[in-house]
C-alpha cells in the first residue's frame, strides 16, 4: 500500500498582507480537498512572517500575524530573525502566548535559562496511516543581535546532529522547517542523510520545483507570499520506506481573497490604529524632509542618537525618513509610516583612514541613488549621508561634484591611525555598501531601539513648545 503525505507551507511573509487572503484561500482549499479525500497534510510556516513594517505588526507587536496564522489553521512555525531580534525579549517571550500551533526552534536559548512554555525543539506527528514524521525548526544565528535580547542561537550543525540522534528509530521521515539560507540548507542535506524534506527560508529563493540534492528535497517560496509551497511525499508501506518526494511552489497570484481571512484583516487594522493613533505632540509648522540634503529633522536626529549611545560622530542616511511630517497631531502612526524600518542603531569603531573612505563613499551619487533592497531598510533610495560629532567641509569639482576637503573632530583634522566610535545605521554593518563598517571588528548594536524610537523623541525634544 503506498500513501500520500502533503505539506504545505509559507515563507518570508514579511507582514505583506495584501498578499495574505490569497495565501489563505489557497490554504483552505487545500485543506479542503485534503480533508474529502481523507488524506494526511499538515501547514508550516518558516519564519519571518512578522515585519514591524506594517502597522498591524508594528501596533500590536506582532500578535496580529498570530491570529492569522492561527484563522488558516497552520500546524507548525519556525522562527526567522523579524520575530527573534527585532522584539524586546519579553515581547518575543509571550509573541505565541495564544498560538493554536506548534512553534518549533531548536537552536533557540535564552540566556536566563527560562524558555518560553510553547517553545519546542521537535515535534513529532504520524500520518493517518501510521508513518512517524519528525519536525526540527532552525534559525539563523545572529547572535551579535540576539544576546543583546537575552537569548543565544546555538550552531545549526552542532543542534542538528543532536536532534537526529534524538530522532533516529523513532520515527520514519524527518522534515527540516529552516530559517537559515540557501547555501546552509544544501550544505545540511549533504551533511546529514537522515533528512529527507528541507522546507527552507531566509534568503528569499524561490524553488518551483524543489531540488534534489543528495537524498533530500529542498523547497522555499520566494519573498512576501507570491507563492505558496506544497511538499508530496510517497510512503510505501510494504516496503517501510519513502519512494517518491515531489516539491511545488504555486504562483497564487490570481487566486482569489479569501473573505473571512480580509474580515479578519480590517479587525486586526482598526485595533492596530487605536494602538497607533496616541498623539506625540502636536506642530504648527510641517517639517520637511529632503533624501539628498541636510534638513533640520534629519541633523536633529543624528545629534539625538549621538547623544543617546554615547559615539563620537554619527552618520545616517536622509532616505531613512520617507515622508513629510503635517501639520498638527503627530501620531505613533505617522512615525512608522515615515520610519518604517526595523533598523537599530550601530556603533563601529573605525580608524580615521577608514572614516574618510566611508563619508567620501557616501555623498557620492551611487550611493545616494542607491535603491537598498533587504537589510532593514524599507526605503526607496538611501539619500544623502548627514554627519553630527565631526564636520565634514565638502568642496567641488570643475564639473560641479561635490568631494570631501577634510574632516574635523572637536576642530582638529581627523587622525588617520587613531579609532573613532560611529553610531550609524545597522543596515551598514551588512552586505559591501560600506565596506569598512561592515568590516569593522567591533560593533555595538543598540536594542531594542529602532530608529524610528529615537525620531519620536528628537520630536518631542526639539519641537514640543
Amino acid at each position: 500500500m503506498q500513501e500520500k503525505i502533503y505539506l504545505y507551507y509559507t515563507n518570508d511573509l514579511h507582514s505583506n498582507f495584501a498578499q495574505w487572503p490569497k495565501v489563505a484561500e489557497f490554504m483552505k482549499t487545500s485543506k479542503e480537498k485534503r480533508q474529502r479525500n481523507d488524506d494526511s497534510y499538515w501547514l508550516f510556516d518558516i519564519g519571518d512572517h512578522v515585519d514591524r513594517v506594517h502597522p498591524i505588526a508594528e501596533g500590536l507587536m506582532g500578535k496580529g500575524n498570530i491570529d492569522l496564522l492561527n484563522e488558516i489553521g497552520y500546524d507548525a512555525v519556525t522562527i526567522g530573525n523579524n520575530e527573534g531580534i527585532t522584539f524586546a525579549h519579553e515581547d518575543l517571550f509571550h509573541l505565541y502566548d495564544e498560538a493554536n500551533f506548534q512553534v518549533v526552534c531548536a537552536n533557540l536559548q535564552s540566556l536566563d535559562n527560562v524558555l518560553p512554555p510553547w517553545l519546542k525543539s521537535t515535534i513529532q506527528v504520524q500520518t493517518k496511516q501510521g508513518v512517524k514524521i519528525g519536525v526540527i525548526g532552525l534559525t539563523a544565528p545572529f547572535n551579535d543581535y540576539y544576546e543583546l535580547l537575552g537569548w543565544h542561537v546555538a550552531d545549526p550543525y552542532e543542534v542538528l546532529e543532536k536532534q537526529i540522534k534524538t530522532l533516529t528509530g523513532s520515527v520514519d521521515i524527518i522534515v527540516l522547517m529552516s530559517h537559515l539560507g540557501i547555501n546552509e540548507d544544501e550544505e545540511i542535506a549533504r551533511r546529514f542523510p537522515e533528512i529527507d524534506v528541507i522546507i527552507g527560508g531566509h534568503t528569499h529563493h524561490l524553488l518551483r520545483n524543489g531540488e534534489q540534492v543528495n537524498q533530500a528535497i529542498i523547497t522555499a517560496a520566494g519573498k512576501h507570499c507570491y507563492f505558496a509551497g506544497e511538499v508530496i511525499l510517497t510512503w510505501d508501506h510494504q516496503g517501510n520506506k519513502l519512494i517518491n518526494m515531489e516539491a511545488f511552489a504555486t504562483d497564487i497570484s490570481n487566486y482569489p481573497e479569501n473573505h473571512e481571512t480580509k474580515a479578519l484583516l480590517k479587525n486586526l487594522q482598526h485595533a492596530a490604529n487605536e494602538k497607533l493613533n496616541k498623539t506625540i505632540i502636536t506642530i504648527e509648522e510641517p517639517i520637511r524632509i529632503g533624501w539628498y540634503e541636510n534638513t533640520p529633522i534629519m541633523e536633529q536626529l543624528a545629534e539625538k542618537i549621538l547623544r543617546e549611545t554615547g559615539a563620537e560622530c554619527a552618520m545616517f542616511n536622509a532616505g531613512l525618513l520617507l515622508d513629510h511630517f503635517p501639520t498638527g497631531e503627530i501620531t505613533l502612526g505617522d512615525i512608522h509610516r515615515i520610519c518604517p524600518h526595523p533598523i537599530n542603531p550601530c556603533i563601529v569603531e573605525l580608524t580615521g583612514a577608514e572614516l574618510l573612505e566611508v563619508v567620501r563613499a557616501s555623498l557620492t551619487d551611487e550611493f545616494m541613488n542607491f535603491e537598498l533592497k533587504g537589510f532593514g531598510f524599507r526605503g526607496k533610495v538611501l539619500g544623502k549621508m548627514v554627519f553630527a560629532g565631526i564636520d565634514v567641509q565638502t568642496d567641488y569639482h570643475p564639473n560641479g561634484k561635490e568631494y570631501v576637503d577634510e574632516i574635523f573632530y572637536q576642530g582638529e583634522p581627523i587622525s588617520p591611525d587613531k579609532t573613532y566610535q560611529v553610531v550609524t545605521a545597522d543596515s551598514f554593518t551588512f552586505g559591501r555598501l560600506l565596506p569598512e563598517v561592515a568590516k569593522s571588528e567591533k560593533k555595538t548594536y543598540i536594542l531594542p531601539t529602532f530608529i524610528r524610537d529615537y525620531l519620536a523623541d528628537t520630536l518631542r525634544e526639539y519641537y514640543v513648545e
